[in-house]
């Protein structure tokens, strides 16, 4: 479909300059910090970028430690291996961890959140989301613990920013004994009864991946209030030498330290995290109140309870506003219906104007590589069970959503005016 030439989008004029998704936002003062680094010969993984940054997050977040390392995958490898331990003790050679134990896992997130449980050779246990903040579901949390009363870790991502139901995930975890390995890597600055996310688990990450709400290009944290954890994943993330004059390693270690000139950028970004969520706010606001007319509701959050960081401005289109669509695994199909519409008709139209949209994450249990591991749902079913209604809803509440959501351009650089361009596109797409 051609929508420049679609009578639906007269007078739209396309965007000159692309709109993105979420892009970096630099202010001037990171060039400073890297420009220091350079210039006293501190480039590597050690030097006062570095100690700065795990400073001032650590006291941003509430926590008493954080250990800088080269992205938030590697925070999230770090912190799951280190469960690990704690739970079954060192891992025997080429082993991991984790080796022949299940971990329960956030269904509708990015593969960085579970890989590093196959990492350490752990079976993920995919946990179905809930409609109320697109999190992982405490119900379906409980049923997968009664289906499988031998597991010890949950690892939970806060989805597009918006802190999931932790005290109901918390409690269910302690009658347990199970540990909670927090991905905040999206939720950086959202609070949680007026606590940050990336302090409420056992073991903590956070991202400063480019499309993040700072960032410094790359890299990460590991967030703990333990100082031997922070010690073990220091040693860990520096190839795990020991204390000797030369090179003595006793245990695998990895190359994952942050580098002190991608401290440097996340340095310059610290001061102005409050700035970026209240511009993301702003955004979402706009939408939700420019939108209002139209069958689709924003991505939800429980208003009592949290503050989102807004990271990322989504949709959900109601059931009946729906107009056909199928996916394959990388191709899709679509038809356009008077009154209706779908994420993909959306996210094309947003395309040919050169804005930037993006589906919601498909679920962890739909992914050809994860396939065959275990899927619960609210009410203990799972595979087999895709889309089954169940009181007018649908029983796998991840591939409803994915089937039925999108994410918006979400840049804190666009302007009202660009917005009010996107949400008339938006508009047109239902005509």
């Amino acid at each position: 479909m051609d929508f420049l030439k679609d009578p639906r989008f007269a007078g739209i004029e396309r965007f000159d300059k692309k709109i993105w998704l979420s892009s970096p936002t630099m202010h001037g003062d990171e060039q400073r910090w890297v420009d220091e680094a350079i210039q006293t010969n501190w480039v590597s993984t050690v030097g006062a970028n570095i100690n700065a940054v795990e400073e001032m997050m650590a006291e941003y977040v509430g926590v008493k430690y954080a250990v800088g390392l080269s992205c938030g995958t590697s925070a999230l490898h770090l912190a799951i291996k280190l469960a690990g331990e704690k739970l079954y003790g060192q891992a025997r050679p080429n082993q991991g961890t984790l080796q022949g134990h299940r971990v329960f896992c956030s269904d509708m997130t990015f593969d960085a959140s579970i890989n590093p449980v196959a990492y350490e050779d752990g079976e993920a246990v995919f946990i179905d989301t809930e409609y109320d903040t697109w999190n992982m579901c405490p119900e379906a949390l409980e049923k997968a613990f009664e289906l499988y009363p031998e597991v010890k870790l949950v690892v939970i991502a806060h989805l597009y920013g918006t802190p999931g139901k932790m005290d109901e995930i918390k409690s269910i975890c302690k009658e347990h004994d199970a540990l909670i390995v927090e991905d905040a890597a999206e939720s950086l600055g959202a609070t949680y009864k007026g606590v940050q996310t990336g302090s409420i688990g056992d073991y903590n990450a956070i991202s400063f991946n480019g499309n993040k709400i700072i960032t410094g290009s790359a890299g990460g944290l590991f967030l703990t209030n333990s100082k031997t954890d922070a010690e073990k994943i220091r040693k860990w993330s520096t190839q795990s030498r020991e204390a000797a004059p030369w090179y003595q390693h006793e245990e695998i270690g990895y190359n994952y330290r942050m580098s002190n000139i991608i401290a440097g950028v996340v340095r310059g970004q610290i001061p102005y995290l409050n700035e970026h969520i209240a511009q993301k706010a702003a955004i979402y606001e706009r939408y939700k109140k420019e939108l209002t007319d139209l069958p689709v509701k924003m991505n939800p959050f429980d208003i009592e309870k949290s503050i989102p960081n807004y990271w990322l401005s989504c949709l959900i289109i109601d059931e009946d506003a729906m107009a056909p669509m199928v996916r394959g695994e990388q191709d899709y199909l679509y038809k356009s219906e008077s009154g209706k519409s779908s994420p993909q008709e959306i996210l094309d139209a947003l395309t040919a104007f050169n804005a930037e949209g993006r589906p919601i994450w498909k679920p962890m249990h739909m992914q050809p590589i994860y396939r065959t591991n275990p899927f619960i749902t609210a009410s203990g079913n799972g595979r087999g069970r895709t889309n089954a209604y169940i009181s007018g809803t649908f029983e796998d509440v991840g591939a409803d959503i994915f089937r039925r959501g999108l994410c918006l351009p979400s840049d804190n650089k666009m302007t009202e005016e660009q917005q009010d361009v996107i949400i008339d596109i938006i508009h047109k797409c239902f005509l």
